[in-house]
């Protein structure tokens, strides 16, 4: 853990705290690192080097919900959970499943831009969020956006901010606008399909103007179970529910099953992403993910032992974990892979490498964008001294 190579470690209960310890690492050139629930700290490098570990669990106030607004400021040690179960005495939420909710804070679920099947219908937290509240590198705060939905004015601070990794500032309070709780949510699958014919559903999807608010393809060994979710109030949920079962039967000629149990999906998703010694991500262009199946798909699974792999297939995402059969190996399959990926404009992501063998011989990110130079410019702008998590981001950003 990080813990392990920080000189120092603060766990400030106010945000006066925060910028006291922000301010004082500036006049002694200590660097400093952030810790939220822990949930996502493999994604990125280590930073290079950690003078001072601040921790946000103690920042854990809801500093203002407004109910008829729609809108809620928190604070970044928040956990995912404890805020919607505020949210839910007034039948509301904000529509982020991302996993392990009772660990992961607000502030470390936007540093690292987590999300999970609701991005299908919602977006990421960069379409949630409203506002934000920063502490900058040499301990001073600033704001950017503000408690509205409808804000546009100025620079849109809260969007640069989603997945830097802390390496800009410290994120302080988030406002984020809210959806209401879906008076029933229902689950449908369909089985024993190949992926290419999971794109076709996703497809036909789209023609027939089915509005599933998440769908997750899981693999089960040689074929992918589809799963589809419809979310709302009951009638309209019946009926989108009944137009994929048709869907299905016009396409396959088989039943879409409606699940007993809500959280087979969810539970696969879960799974998959918190399983094994290595975690990977694919992100490509949808169109392009049966291609990937016998290319790059096909030749990581045969690298695992032991694996888990989900898709969500109408954004192009794939999740895979496991553990390496044979971990100089992986590393070599690894790069094949994220060649072939970004050959078709996508790219791979190392979000968690446990495995001794393995770690620190994969690049956790891959090629830089070409927006390279512009997030070099933005890191000298917010960090000239380059005290914040060092190394971490994009490129040893």
């Amino acid at each position: 853990m990080i813990e392990a190579f920080a000189a120092d470690t603060v766990v400030p209960k106010t945000l006066d705290e925060a910028s006291a310890t922000m301010r004082e690492g500036a006049r002694s050139g200590t660097t400093v690192a952030f810790l939220g629930g822990g949930t996502e700290f493999g994604y990125g490098r280590l930073p290079d080097r950690v003078g001072t570990l601040l921790k946000t669990e103690k920042l854990d106030r809801v500093v203002d919900y407004a109910p008829a607004d729609m809108t809620i400021t928190v604070e970044a040690g928040v956990t995912l959970a404890a805020m919607q179960r505020t949210l839910a005495v007034n039948k509301q939420r904000l529509a982020l499943d991302a996993p392990q909710p009772e660990r992961a804070t607000l502030g470390g679920l936007l540093a690292a831009n987590t999300y999970g099947p609701l991005r299908t219908r919602y977006g990421t937290l960069r379409d949630l969020i409203v506002g934000i509240e920063m502490i900058r590198a040499d301990g001073s705060r600033a704001r950017g956006g503000g408690k509205v939905v409808k804000n546009v004015a100025g620079f849109d601070l809260p969007k640069l901010l989603v997945g830097s990794l802390g390496t800009l500032a410290c994120i302080a309070t988030a406002t984020f606008r809210l959806h209401p709780l879906p008076e029933e949510r229902r689950w449908f699958a369909v089985s024993g399909r190949t992926l290419e014919e999971v794109r076709i559903v996703c497809r036909a999807i789209v023609d027939r103007q089915i509005e599933p608010a998440a769908l997750i393809a899981g693999y089960d060994g040689d074929s992918y179970t589809l799963y589809a979710l419809f979310e709302g109030f009951g009638a309209g949920v019946a009926a989108q529910g009944m137009k994929f079962a048709a869907l299905a039967a016009e396409l396959f000629v088989t039943e879409a099953r409606a699940l007993e149990e809500a959280g087979e999906a969810a539970a696969r998703d879960a799974q998959t992403r918190a399983f094994g010694s290595v975690r990977l991500r694919i992100s490509t262009p949808p169109a392009f993910l049966p291609l990937l199946e016998r290319g790059v798909l096909v030749p990581l699974r045969a690298a695992f032992e032991d694996f888990r792999l989900v898709l969500y297939p109408s954004l192009g995402i794939v999740f895979l974990s496991g553990f390496p059969r044979d971990p100089s190996a992986f590393v070599l399959e690894v790069e094949r892979a994220r060649t072939r990926v970004e050959s078709g404009g996508g790219h791979l992501v190392l979000l968690e490498c446990a495995d001794p063998v393995a770690h620190g011989r994969i690049d956790p990110f891959g090629t830089p964008p070409d927006s390279f130079p512009i997030m070099q410019r933005l890191k000298e702008r917010f960090d000239p001294d380059r005290r914040l998590n060092p190394g971490r981001f994009v490129g040893g950003l």
